[in-house]
């Protein structure tokens, strides 16, 4: 404990009776046998008298209790400066260690290995942290699963502004359902107002952070509490190469209007199509869009009224008819007599005259929930698989 903190501490206890007494009575008697210098109200009593909170009257052999604003300004602003000091000090030290450790990281001791893990969230933030603070010319950022937390934003702030200061170009992308979260749209605000540019994807894509095009940075576990520093040039640059192309695709997350938004619908639109097409779940489909499974489930709702059908087989079909995956044009429906008693909708199964050679429909097995699941299979696009 610091030597202040015990002082503060005995002010705040036994210190604060004694100045409570003195002022109900007026005074304290300078003879009074009930603070012996030896015990904690002694002790006390000769720091209220050393603060000033105490002053001695010879004359009536008593301490009379004064205004601590006297006290403030000799006490709190010499603590106050000495603060100061030592952070300015601390700031100091940092920059001089920063230094040698950007030395060191670019040294053939540090690049020795082309793959470096890092575990824990701690290391990873410090690793993170020391990148950034030795970034040069550029920054690239995926970050995929929507909203992202107020509190990570708040670390990277000062951070990433500090980068942005020193002329450090940051690149970001985010997906589609990240404008959807008031933290995230007050931190590219900010971003944006110091110079990083973000856009925002209708696609899944993995966490990634790109450093000067040298060093990358991405998950190594599920849970994100292991990560792999990347160092091979060629790896990087195809990393990098990937960004790009994505970037491209990306929309400017400051634009606003009818026309972005109605944008922005049909790329969340088509890729809830996709993911229902190729048969992902529920959880897994939620999360390559960046939303809860609520949410997703609000999409296939959405997709049923346009259709006008009431289960998802029922909505396969219909949209596997539309865009020409699951029947031939001259295919006339009729109701197959082996399929009467399974409940699907009017003319969803039938036979053909003259079987389709690009697509046939099939009845598969149950599927892990027990629920009948079926498959269009087909060699043309718009083929669907869906769960009911």
């Amino acid at each position: 404990m610091h030597p202040s903190s015990a002082r503060r501490i005995l002010l705040e206890t036994v210190g604060a009776h004694l100045y409570a007494v003195a002022l109900d009575q007026g005074y304290l008697e300078a003879d009074d046998p009930s603070y012996p210098e030896d015990s904690e109200p002694g002790q006390a009593l000769r720091l209220l008298t050393e603060l000033g909170l105490l002053r001695l009257d010879e004359v009536a052999g008593r301490y009379v209790p004064q205004d601590p604003a006297t006290t403030h300004g000799h006490v709190v602003a010499p603590l106050s400066q000495r603060g100061n000091d030592l952070l300015a000090e601390s700031a100091l030290w940092s920059e001089a260690l920063s230094d040698l450790g950007r030395a060191f990281r670019r040294s053939s001791l540090a690049n020795a290995s082309e793959l470096t893990e890092i575990v824990g969230l701690d290391q990873i933030n410090t690793f993170i942290e020391a990148a950034v603070n030795d970034c040069e010319f550029e920054m690239l950022t995926a970050q995929p699963f929507g909203k992202r937390p107020a509190s990570t934003l708040n670390e990277a702030e000062d951070r990433d502004i500090r980068a942005l200061k020193r002329g450090v170009r940051i690149r970001t992308l985010y997906q589609h359902a990240a404008r959807h979260g008031p933290d995230t749209r007050d931190y590219v605000a900010v971003m944006v107002k110091h110079g990083a540019e973000v856009r925002s994807l209708d696609e899944f894509f993995r966490r990634t952070i790109i450093f000067d095009r040298r060093l990358a940075l991405i998950p190594a576990s599920l849970d994100h509490a292991v990560a792999l520093a990347i160092r091979s040039q060629p790896v990087v640059d195809y990393m990098v190469d990937i960004f790009e192309r994505a970037w491209e695709r990306g929309m400017p997350f400051t634009l606003k209007g009818d026309s972005v938004e109605r944008n922005i619908a049909a790329d969340v639109r088509a890729m809830t199509i996709r993911l229902l097409s190729e048969g992902h779940s529920d959880a897994a489909s939620a999360k390559r869009l960046g939303v809860s499974t609520r949410t997703y489930a609000s999409y296939i709702a959405n997709l049923k009224d346009e259709y006008g059908v009431q289960t998802r087989f029922q909505l396969g079909w219909a949209m596997g008819r539309q865009e020409g995956g699951i029947v031939d044009p001259d295919f006339t429906l009729r109701p197959d007599p082996s399929a009467a008693d399974q409940q699907y909708p009017s003319g969803a199964v039938g036979r053909h005259d003259r079987p389709s050679k690009a697509c046939t429909i099939l009845q598969c097995p149950a599927s892990p929930r027990g629920e009948p699941s079926f498959r269009s299979r087909g060699s043309g696009p718009g083929t669907v698989s869906i769960d009911r």
